[in-house]
Parts: structure tokens; sequence; C-alpha cells
């Protein structure tokens, strides 16, 4: 059946974005120039911008960090884009589309001349291609399995409509044909293995073109000059203004804020919060945005003795100190998680009553368990020291910080932290291999399905849940059309997820980029990613 038609509504002004620091943007279009006149958006330029991490997979159906994003979304276009500050849903690639009524079948309509950067058609055959290789990588693209569970097939209805179809109602899916993880590339790049994609070369249909993946180094783009067209939430159409993106790897955040005031680089992600003050001293402009989606957490493995103990669990929530977190080694860009979703997601609920700091009730629930307190500090049950071990990678700098502070915090109710700093690669493979209590990280995504992508049983499951009741609302909210009957089921969702402890959020992830006074208009998309397109420098 036919659903209503959501036609194309082309906004004329840049999107409005929610800073958490105010008048700190670089959204402004023009700029004092050194002569005194208004400088004004043009083309040309080499924009270094610094990463804190190796991005490890340039592909954007398989780019699972905000470091891997960055250059990803460059190279690719979404069939839609979403407002940050609003939400909607708007039209890229797809000028328009259908949705049916139970929200199982989409249809696209694409827009004229849009073509990938080796000269083909972005199609209705490429959509398909590409929805297919996304299916196909499975948990490789660990959103996009999620994205498109249920998928049963993309239909070429003529060259610019496509319409995709699932096996139940999928109300996230409109949400997630606006990420980078569904962007297009061309079918001829997605023939290559998915190792290969990781690597490179690409051929996509954004605004940038890959020109090179050093692992570890760097990542290249290049300004495409027959790009044509742009998302509608755009500031203008046609070609981005920078002739050449580097973004340079520069774990050490010390470092990029030094290469940022010595001018070696034009730009840096992560800013550390000890940091903040120190590079608006220096001239340079804050740009900043909590991330939506999973706040940053010890997400628990329930396959393991100690962490399966719901009483654990439930003792380790009330026994952190958000707020002390927050005021002690982040900064006032930062948050306290109050939900198994972050504030800034759609479909958010304050849950903070569950989660007030209460180390007395930390050890009622313990001992209650039959924990026993034992030598050193440490409790003890049948003899087991209840000691956790915890991986955490480094990609985000205070992370060990911030552990240190919470293994100080939940020892006064008994709980020992082991701590496991691993690289990037490392930390994805223990994931994988279950040898761990407690994974520490987030997940960013504007939609609340990311919820289901965390802790679904039917999907990648790295916390092994076996919750019939959580699987039952993730799967409705998940197929519930109604708006209103979806953001209730939500709301039960992210209580349900707190009640039973699979996940101990700690705090929001923010992203703060701090930017040369030179650069101007790098956006934040609705994920609080950075963009590049209207992007120029003076």
């Amino acid at each position: 059946m036919p659903g209503s038609r959501h036609q194309a509504h082309l906004l004329a002004t840049a999107v409005v974005l929610s800073l958490t620091l105010a008048a700190c943007s670089s959204s402004d279009s023009t700029s004092p120039s050194t002569d005194g006149k208004t400088a004004k958006p043009h083309a040309g330029g080499h924009l270094t911008f610094a990463l804190g991490s190796d991005p490890i997979c340039v592909d954007p159906h398989q780019a699972a960090t905000n470091d891997a994003v960055y250059a990803a979304r460059g190279l690719v276009d979404s069939l839609t884009d979403q407002d940050a500050a609003t939400g909607k849903i708007a039209p890229w690639l797809a000028t328009s589309w259908d949705v049916s009524p139970d929200a199982s079948a989409f249809t696209f309509h694409l827009r004229d001349g849009a073509t990938f950067s080796d000269g083909s058609p972005v199609d209705a055959n490429a959509v398909k291609a590409n929805f297919d290789a996304v299916v196909k990588l499975g948990a490789k693209s660990i959103f996009g399995s999620g994205y498109l569970s249920g998928y049963r097939s993309t239909e070429v209805i003529d060259a610019h409509t496509a319409k995709v179809t699932f096996d139940q109602p999928n109300a996230q899916f409109l949400q997630a044909t606006s990420t980078t993880t569904l962007g297009l590339l061309a079918p001829a790049s997605l023939k290559g293995s998915a190792e290969k994609l990781c690597a490179g070369p690409l051929i996509g249909s954004g605004p940038f073109t890959l020109a090179s993946y050093t692992p570890g180094r760097s990542v290249e783009l290049n300004r495409r000059a027959d790009y044509t067209g742009g998302s509608a939430l755009w500031k203008h159409s046609g070609p981005a203004y920078l002739d050449k993106i580097t973004f340079k790897v520069v774990p050490e955040s010390g470092v990029r804020t030094g290469s940022l005031e010595s001018g070696q680089v034009d730009a840096i992600a992560g800013v550390a919060p000890q940091d903040e003050a120190g590079v608006t001293g220096q001239g340079a402009k804050l740009l900043s945005r909590s991330n939506p989606g999973v706040p940053v957490a010890l997400s628990v493995n329930t396959s393991r003795p100690q962490a399966g103990d719901i009483a654990v669990r439930r003792a380790l929530e009330v026994a952190i100190d958000r707020k002390e977190v927050v005021d002690t080694v982040l900064s006032g860009s930062y948050h306290p998680a109050t939900s198994s979703l972050s504030s800034t997601t759609d479909g958010y609920r304050d849950n903070s009553k569950l989660l007030v700091h209460d180390p007395a009730a930390a050890g009622r629930i313990l001992d209650a368990a039959g924990w026993k307190p034992g030598p050193g500090g440490i409790r003890v049950k049948n003899g087991a020291k209840l000691d956790l071990k915890v991986i955490l990678a480094p990609n985000f700098g205070p992370n060990q910080s911030v552990l240190e502070l919470v293994q100080q915090q939940v020892k006064k109710a008994g709980i020992g932290l082991t701590l496991k700093v691993l690289s990037i690669a490392d930390y994805q493979v223990a994931q994988k291999s279950g040898d761990y209590d407690l994974s520490w990280g987030n997940g960013t995504r504007a939609d609340p399905d990311i919820l289901r992508t965390a802790f679904s049983s039917k999907l990648l499951n790295l916390s092994h849940i076996d919750d019939p009741e959580l699987q039952t609302l993730l799967d409705t909210q998940a197929a519930a059309a109604d708006p209103a009957k979806r953001a209730a089921i939500v709301a039960s969702a992210q209580r349900r997820v707190l009640e039973q402890a699979y996940q101990i959020p700690v705090f929001e992830m923010t992203s703060v980029y701090a930017l040369s006074g030179k650069v101007h208009d790098i956006t934040l998309g609705s994920s609080s990613q950075a963009q590049f397109h209207d992007a120029w420098l003076s």
C-alpha cells in the first residue's frame, strides 16, 4: 500500500547546531580578513585535520569509530540527511520517498544527474548493489547489520526509483539511510573483499575522492571537481570548497593541541578536557556537541560468572559517582549519564533515579547476594574475589583516567576492577573473544534503535544477553510505525537495560573540535561528526 509522500523542502540556510559551548561555532559564512575586509567562502586550500586514532578501515560500510567516519563521510552521499537540530529527515540523493503504513517498505525517488567519481550513474541499481553488499558483510558492518536487519530485497522499479522491503516493519530504516554506513559506493568498488575495501581504493558518490590511506599515519582526500548536487541541509551545492583534506593520525592529545598551536595542523578532533581552555587562549575556536546514542559506559559480558551476577551489576551502577567523574576528569562540555541513551538521542528518557550515587546501597546489594568483605577491601564469595576485568582502548584521551577514578569509587563498595588498555584493533579482537567482564566504550547514532544494535540477542550480542522481555521491546520499537507508540516502547527499553544493568553508563560522550582562526564552516551532523563540504580556509 502506498504511504505518505515526504516531498523535498530545500533549505536555504545551514543547519542550526545545538552547541554545548556557546559562541564557539565556526559556522559563520564570512570572516574578517587581514586587510580589514570581509572574506567570503571560496574554493581552494588544503586542510590538515588531526585524528586521535587510526581509522582502521576507510570503507563507509564498515567504519566503526568516529575517527573512521570523518573521512568516510566525505567519500559517500546518502539517500537522505538528518537535521541535527530538529531530527527531521531531509533530501539528499533521494528527492522524496514513500513509506508503507506499516514501515516495512520504503520507495526512494532519486534525483537526476548524480554520479560516482568514476562517472557511473547513482541509480536504483546502485542502491540495490550497496544494500545487498552491506547485508553480505554481516557482522563486519557493525551498524549496517542492524540497520538492514530483516532485509528482504531492493526492487529496481526504474532507473530513478528503488523500493526497499523488509520481512517485518522497520521504523528506524529511514533515519538509517542518512548515515555514513548506508552511503553509496560505486558497484565497481563493491566487488572487492571486505579487507580490500577497508584499505581502498574506493569509488564513492560524495564530494571528495580517496587519494590514499596509510594505516597509522593518514587518510588523504581530494576535491571532486565534477561533483553535483548535495544535501538539502548544506549551505551550497556542487563541488566542495577545499582542494584537499589530510586526516593525520596523532594519538597523543597534547601533541594534537601543540600541532594546532604551532600551525602544523588546521583543526583537531578529540580535544582533551584539560586542553580546552588552552586552545581557546591561543585563539582557536571550539566546536562541540553531545553525541547521541549510547553513553560512555561499562558494557557487561553476562556470560562471565561475576559479571553475570545482577547484584554485582546493580551495585556497580550505584557505586559510581558520575558527577565526580565529570567534575574531576572531564570538563563543562560533558554531562553525567542519566539513562541508557544520551540526552541528544530521539526518544531519550531521564532515568537518573536508577543511577543515583549511593555506595551504602551498593554494599547492601552485595551483602544480600552473599558477597562478604574480604582482604584489601575487595569482597569475596565462595572463595573468589570480586574482581572484574575491564578492557578499554585509548581512542579517547581521558578513558584511562576516568576508569582509574571509577576504580577508586567502586572499591569503596568492595568491587575490584582490573584495567587492561588495548589498541583499537586488539580491543575489537578481545570483544569478540569474550575474554573480559566489562568493555568500555560508547555508540553513536541519532536514532534510539541503537539500543537494538547494542543489546539485541539477534544481532552481534557481545554482551551475551538472553532476555526475552528486553528483546520483545527492542523488536517492537523497531516495528512501531507510529512515533508516539515507538517512543513509549523505547522508554521501557531504556529502563529495562538499566534495571538489569546490562550497561553501566557513566557520562555522555561529547565531540569537541578545535579549529584555527582560518578554518570556517565545518559543521556537525546529527551524530556530531564533523562535515567538510561547506568548509573553507581564509
